[in-house]
């Protein structure tokens, strides 16, 4: 991301929301408004007369950011979008997308195979990720647009001076502690290749597993309701130097940079620009940009809506 005032005004901001104390507000764990919203058009643009466009977003805080981000942008165009929040999992919002109730949203390229496609045959690169995440929805009606420079996967995290006690750097080491390890994580982390499944697989490991709700996972470590849970690698909590990561050595999580779905027919529909205006922005997105916006909203508790137009105007795409 290129640097501006956006850039050193979050890193103020980021700086004094690290002294807040933690709370279930993780990036990939906090709940949002479920309601729909939108945005007044521009007056003039290429967006201008187009079909009205519903985008979604998915129930965790970077996807609200991402849902906003675009929600604006376009709408600078003279689009006429409605953002439907909070949907919920990737499941989910992806059958909102096949009936219609949306035509857009963003998801991640290792998610998207796995929860989606049902691939079970990792990807060896992020670039591989993205050429398979587009095959499987371009024979369904949709096609991926350019992904984000940031890759924003799942992780097991645990408090830095638990993972000390007990020797923890890499995901085989919970393996000797067998079920007595509880590990929290959302429903869905439980059935995912990509996540329980695959881990069990790869490192031997069998945990108790604990489902948390949408944002626990920092509280449920803190309090000791779990010993490690499933993060995000863009999640602003990590940056405190309070938590620790297990490393992944055989990728069982994968390449998860975010790429818009969207409808083929939407997408000719609504013109060449449509499409050059959301590329512009996911270009702009880099983990440090994400990091800090998810700071913004879930440490500092600024709203998606504003800390997306900070953003946008910053980057003169407003």
């Amino acid at each position: 991301m290129r640097t501006s005032s956006w850039s050193k005004a979050v890193t103020a901001l980021a700086a004094v929301a690290l002294t807040v104390a933690m709370g279930a507000c993780g990036s990939s764990k906090k709940s949002s408004s479920s309601k729909s919203a939108s945005t007044p058009a521009a007056t003039s643009g290429p967006g201008v007369g187009k079909p009205p466009v519903t985008i979604g977003d998915k129930n965790f805080t970077e996807e609200f950011i991402l849902g906003s981000l675009y929600q604006e942008a376009l709408a600078a165009k003279g689009y006429r979008v409605t953002l439907k929040g909070n949907i919920g999992s990737s499941e989910i919002t992806y059958k909102a997308l096949q009936s219609g109730q949306i035509d857009m949203y963003p998801e991640y390229t290792g998610t998207l195979l796995t929860a989606i496609a049902s691939v079970t045959a990792p990807p060896k690169s992020a670039k591989q990720a993205y050429s398979e995440a587009k095959a499987f929805v371009q024979k369904h009606g949709f096609t991926l647009l350019a992904q984000t420079p940031f890759s924003d996967s799942d992780a097991l995290g645990a408090l830095k001076t638990y993972g000390k006690q007990r020797h923890l750097a890499t995901i085989a080491d919970l393996k000797k502690s067998g079920k007595s390890i509880k590990l929290g994580g959302p429903p869905e982390f439980q059935t995912r290749a990509q996540a329980l499944v695959g881990l069990k697989k790869a490192y031997g490991i069998n945990p108790t597993f604990v489902p948390l709700a949408m944002g626990l996972n920092y509280k449920a470590l803190d309090s000791g309701q779990v010993q490690v849970a499933d993060v995000f690698t863009t999640d602003p909590q990590l940056t405190t130097g309070k938590y620790a990561i297990l490393t992944d050595p055989k990728k069982v999580f994968g390449f998860q940079n975010a790429a818009p779905v969207v409808s083929k027919r939407v997408l000719a529909a609504e013109g060449p620009a449509f499409a050059q205006t959301i590329n512009k922005v996911s270009a702009l997105l880099t983990i440090p940009a994400i990091q800090k916006m998810n700071a913004a909203v879930a440490l500092e508790q600024q709203s998606p809506a504003n800390v997306a137009h900070q953003f946008l105007a910053a980057n003169g795409l407003l």
